[in-house]
């Protein structure tokens, strides 16, 4: 007996898009729905949840915002992983869709061969119950908030957060093997740092797929924060071909490096939320 094909749901107003990505699904072995609007995506996963949602954030109604919120706030489909694939291209507006819970964020013209594998990925992570990344293989979700979660328990910690800036950028430009290059390259590079100067305990996961999280001691707080700093800014410049490199003109839109640091005495902090605002603002 064959095995239930995975079922998607496209949530998506353009009507090109939509059938493009219908067909590409279906070709690859999925079941597909798709719905043009917000209010029927949410009545759709209600009466029969999909494994997955492909969810545009412009929608002739209701937002994706507003569909993400309303499914992660009902029992029924608080699981259902969701992939935003959007126009909108802003921080503050892919923070947003993490924050409200999905599980990805692509911004169009996007790769379908991407599309596809960051689909797989979000399905696996859902049927096996990963709580890892998979590009790094760091600790993601559920096991950063838990760790964030004891910091509040206590007054000796601190939190360094290793941001990329403009890694969607670089992503459009070189493909999404070479920014998962990036994040791998990144993370040995964290990973060494904390080996030669920080402590056995030291906790490295993603507070985002481009954020690093890094819990530590106050006594190793300043040590990591210059050596992290330090090799990632003299990197930066060879994630690029070397027919790039030397283009200085074209600074806009490059790959940048911001770290912030954030300890118990910034607080005090209410709750979960709090803190990782305090990380993100």
């Amino acid at each position: 007996m064959a095995e239930p094909k995975p079922v998607i749901l496209i949530v998506e107003d353009d009507l090109d898009v939509a059938e493009m990505v219908n067909a590409y699904f279906n070709v690859q072995g999925y079941e597909v729905r798709t719905v043009n609007w917000g209010e029927d995506a949410v009545r759709s996963c209600q009466a029969s949840p999909p494994d997955l949602v492909i969810l545009d954030i412009r929608l002739p109604d209701i937002d994706g915002f507003e569909v993400a919120y309303r499914l992660r706030n009902n029992r029924k489909t608080k699981e259902i992983p969701i992939i935003f694939l959007t126009e909108k291209r802003a921080r503050s507006d892919r923070l947003q869709g993490l924050e409200l819970g999905a599980d990805d964020y692509i911004t169009k013209p996007f790769d379908v061969q991407e599309l596809r594998l960051r689909v797989r990925n979000a399905l696996r992570r859902s049927t096996q119950g990963t709580l890892t990344n998979p590009v790094t293989n760091l600790p993601e979700g559920v096991l950063v908030e838990e760790r964030l979660q004891d910091c509040l328990k206590n007054n000796e910690w601190a939190i360094i957060l290793v941001s990329l800036r403009n890694l969607e950028k670089f992503r459009e430009t070189y493909g999404f093997v070479a920014a998962d290059d990036v994040l791998r390259a990144v993370n040995l590079m964290v990973h060494n740092a904390v080996r030669e100067v920080g402590g056995t305990s030291d906790f490295i996961g993603h507070l985002t797929p481009d954020d690093f999280v890094l819990v530590t001691s106050l006594q190793n707080l300043a040590a990591l924060h210059e050596r992290i700093q330090t090799r990632l800014e003299q990197s930066l410049d060879y994630f690029y071909p070397l027919k790039d490199r030397e283009r200085r003109h074209l600074k806009e839109g490059r790959l940048k490096l911001d770290i912030r640091q954030v300890t118990a005495s910034d607080g005090p902090f209410k709750n979960l939320a709090g803190l990782k605002a305090k990380l993100l603002q």
